[in-house]
């Protein structure tokens, strides 16, 4: 019983971490919602890629991908040109103006963050750190056990994924 009651504390402290969420989104540019954000956020982590690529980072559907790039595209905060290896597909790039608008990003939440934890040792906001990503890990991980009672699957691996920022699509935070 001590366990389903630990649980169901964490699953309090989830909800309220709503409140979080819902003001690190209201910092954000109007122009820019999270899921732009997201988009910019991955590109400047990870470089250049193909929409599947983020659509994979950023753990949504390709339809959702593309209506975030749309948005981010027609603000020219990122270019889409042909690629090379396949003339269907796009690669996608940051611009200058995609990149000044990121380093805004990153700055604004940063000082946020630091504003509202100040108080808050290094060694907290690294142990947060941590157990936020394995918290995340545990639930990228879909290891699955097939009904003939051998091993389990394992996915292939994957970049570390970013801490979330706002969204429920899993959007990452505005890091540099």
């Amino acid at each position: 019983m001590a366990e389903q009651a630990r649980y169901e504390e964490l699953i309090r402290q989830f909800s309220a971490f709503g409140a979080v969420k819902r003001e690190m989104g209201r910092m954000m540019p109007s122009e820019c919602p999270s899921g732009s954000a997201a988009v910019l956020t991955l590109l400047g982590r990870y470089g250049d890629m193909r929409m599947s690529k983020l659509s994979e980072l950023l753990a949504v559907d390709m339809s959702v991908t593309s209506r975030h790039v749309a948005h981010v595209a027609e603000r020219g905060w990122i270019e889409r040109s042909p690629d090379p290896a396949d003339k269907r597909s796009r690669i996608l790039r940051l611009t200058p103006a995609g990149r000044s608008l990121l380093d805004q990003l990153s700055r604004r939440t940063c000082h946020m963050l630091a504003e509202r934890m100040g108080d808050w040792s290094d060694d907290e906001v690294a142990q947060l750190t941590t157990l936020m990503a394995r918290l995340r890990a545990s639930f990228d991980d879909t290891r699955t056990h097939d009904t003939h009672g051998r091993e389990p699957r394992r996915p292939e691996p994957r970049p570390p994924a970013p801490p979330v920022l706002e969204q429920t699509t899993r959007t990452p935070a505005i890091t540099q």
